[in-house]
């Protein structure tokens, strides 16, 4: 059962989810998302664990003031929220924009990141969903509210119920949490908030902002690369870069899964992640030529 509070940090309210004892996880979700996208793998892991998800700033339940939504500024509050909490070091899940943030904040603050595992990261390559990278071109801030209304959105819920219906193949969970994140943009705030930080990592040829360079300062880290081997936001090449810095990191590629993996395959998803993080160093699941298993292999 989900258990939240509310923290000051610098006079702005974030939320989290607080939940379970033992060693800290810290989830950071991605971008137009919240704290709820990990829910199911909270209640797994808070067996054995401090499982901490916050919204970031910008997101969900947390305060959206005006300012600074960089990566760096995101690893900011999130070193913040630690000291907050009176923890020195956590393991790090970071998906998406929220692989960013884990990157910046091993790169900014290496004493608080004890393990990484990056989650259809950003942050690896230029390659990005043409959708995302034209929300960020000027305009963009009339457009999105059109989108993001009652009325589109009803189209939009209608079409999925019939597909649903029509005896197609199901909507993946990838699809149905892009469409619904879309709503959160129907507030002013948020909106506002989506804009700086999606325009502060992407342009119109796709990511800005790379950390390959610096993943060099990994090397001493166990890391874990989850993909899901349909991801269309994000392509799977880009754990092949990751790798070539980081050799000694774990690849597990969820073959049914896109944007989400921990959504698509939330089974495959928890093996993977529960035998990191119990076992760190060595290689976790089962081999890729199980068809019930992520394939996962050390690089």
């Amino acid at each position: 059962m989900e258990q939240s509070r509310f923290l000051e940090l610098h006079g702005q309210r974030m939320c989290l989810t607080d939940v379970g004892s033992g060693p800290p996880i810290l989830f950071v979700h991605g971008l137009m998302s919240s704290r709820r996208t990990w829910s199911d793998q909270a209640v797994r892991l808070s067996t054995d664990h401090r499982v901490l998800a916050p919204d970031l700033f910008g997101h969900g339940e947390s305060a959206k003031p005006l300012g600074d939504y960089s990566l760096g500024a995101h690893a900011a509050s999130l070193r913040d929220l630690l000291d907050a909490l009176e923890l020195d070091a956590v393991c790090v899940v970071g998906h998406s924009l929220g692989g960013g943030v884990a990157m910046q904040l091993a790169y900014l603050f290496p004493a608080r990141v004890e393990r990484l595992v990056l989650v259809s990261s950003g942050g690896l390559g230029r390659e990005l969903n043409p959708v995302l990278r034209a929300a960020t071109l000027p305009g963009s801030e009339f457009v999105l509210p059109v989108l993001a209304s009652g009325w589109v959105r009803g189209i939009g819920d209608s079409a999925l119920r019939v597909w649903s219906r029509s005896g197609l193949p199901a909507v993946s969970p990838s699809t149905t949490e892009a469409w619904g994140a879309l709503a959160t943009l129907a507030d002013g705030d948020t909106r506002r908030a989506f804009l700086a930080t999606s325009r502060s990592v992407i342009d119109a040829g796709g990511q800005t902002v790379s950390a390959r360079n610096r993943l060099s300062g990994l090397t001493s880290r166990d890391v874990l690369l989850i993909w899901g081997a349909g991801d269309r936001m994000i392509p799977a090449a880009h754990v092949e870069a990751a790798r070539a810095e980081l050799p000694h990191s774990q690849v597990a590629i969820l073959p049914r899964s896109g944007h989400f993996p921990h959504l698509d395959e939330p089974d495959a998803f928890a093996a993977a992640l529960a035998a990191f993080v119990r076992t760190p160093g060595e290689a976790v699941g089962r081999s890729a030529g199980d068809p019930e298993a992520p394939a996962v292999r050390p690089a």
